[in-house]
């Protein structure tokens, strides 16, 4: 299993999941919200220079990603 990375910022952290079919819809103060409509899914992603690595790992699950695929997508 590999490790999460460290110093991933909400910015690098879009660019990945509009890779893999989510939209930006809207922003809220920092807090980024983007949707796919096949599977549906809502996730939330704050505007940070670094991601905590438990909001990172939560964002992952709710995307269904792996830190696998992750890294690769970066």
């Amino acid at each position: 299993m590999t490790k999460l990375p460290t110093d991933i910022s909400g910015r690098d952290l879009i660019r990945v999941l509009e890779k893999i079919g989510f939209v930006v819809k809207r922003q809220r103060g920092s807090h980024i919200i983007l949707r796919r409509d096949s599977p549906f899914a809502r996730i939330v992603v704050p505007d940070h220079k670094i991601l905590r690595l438990g909001t990172l790992r939560a964002i992952l699950h709710e995307a269904g990603l792996s830190a696998d695929e992750l890294i690769n997508l970066l």
